[in-house]
């Protein structure tokens, strides 16, 4: 694994292109995450569209500069719509964000997402049980935090897949299976609050359109993330107060703010 670092202004540079640019981030996602995610994009600098008819998809994923699948709400209808959506992404290289909710419960999900995982998209933003299923390792190696197996499971991962592979978690992880960086912070309200995770999926798709370079794009927005639940953490009263404190931070952050805050390594 080659030694990589990001410059924190790398991450300044493209929270500012970000919020600059406004891209539009096309979600195909699950029921729970609709508003969260809508409000995250918006706050942080970038446009929600969130039409889940198959008619309607590929036009709205061709005027898109990023996309999200995410697999939460798994109906026939987002199964049609998340096939149309990765055809058009596909065809037209707009960079798109694989996000394996719950794989490691249903059979027919992980089929499904091991299907997506071979049209390669540009990150896939998992959990450890997440990147267990997908790349069928037992518990041993997502038990702890950032183990060596669990690190080394998601760059072998990120090979195969020909994708960048962030791995969230206490400590997130971020692996295009020759370069890694790992990204600190957070607070831990944000695990009390449906959603958040998914709505992150999203925001990584909306810095890829602005960031060619995936890890950083993914870094990047980690780092925002974290620095925005951190400052949203402080003031909470609990996971009910959070929430809109996190929007708001999400909004109010300057990008040195964010850069001054970033923990990686």
């Amino acid at each position: 694994m080659t030694a990589f670092s990001i410059d924190p202004n790398g991450i300044v540079g493209a929270v500012s292109r970000l919020r600059a640019r406004r891209p539009r981030v096309h979600c195909i996602t699950n029921a729970a995450a609709v508003t969260l995610t809508a409000n995250v994009l918006l706050a942080a600098g970038a446009v929600p569209s969130m039409t889940v008819n198959p008619e309607e998809v590929p036009d709205f994923v061709a005027g898109a500069d990023a996309l999200l699948v995410n697999l939460g709400t798994l109906d026939p209808q987002r199964q049609a719509a998340i096939d149309a959506a990765v055809e058009v992404a596909t065809e037209a290289g707009t960079p798109w964000v694989l996000d394996p909710v719950f794989v490691e419960r249903s059979p027919v999900r992980l089929a499904l997402a091991r299907r997506l995982a071979a049209a390669e998209p540009t990150v896939i933003r998992l959990n450890r049980p997440e990147l267990a299923a997908l790349t069928g390792t037992g518990a041993d190696d997502i038990a702890g935090d950032a183990t060596a197996g669990d690190e080394a499971s998601a760059d072998a991962y990120a090979l195969s897949s020909l994708s960048t592979v962030a791995r969230t978690g206490d400590v997130d992880y971020v692996t295009d299976g020759s370069r890694a960086v790992r990204v600190a912070g957070g607070h831990p309200l944000t695990t009390l609050v449906t959603a958040t995770g998914c709505a992150t999926g999203a925001l990584m798709a909306g810095f890829l359109a602005v960031e060619h370079d995936a890890v950083v794009a993914a870094a990047a927005c980690l780092a925002l993330v974290s620095a925005a639940a951190e400052r949203a953490g402080a003031d909470a009263a609990g996971p009910g107060t959070f929430s809109p404190l996190f929007i708001d931070a999400l909004n109010r952050l300057t990008p040195e703010d964010i850069g001054a805050s970033t923990r990686i390594s």
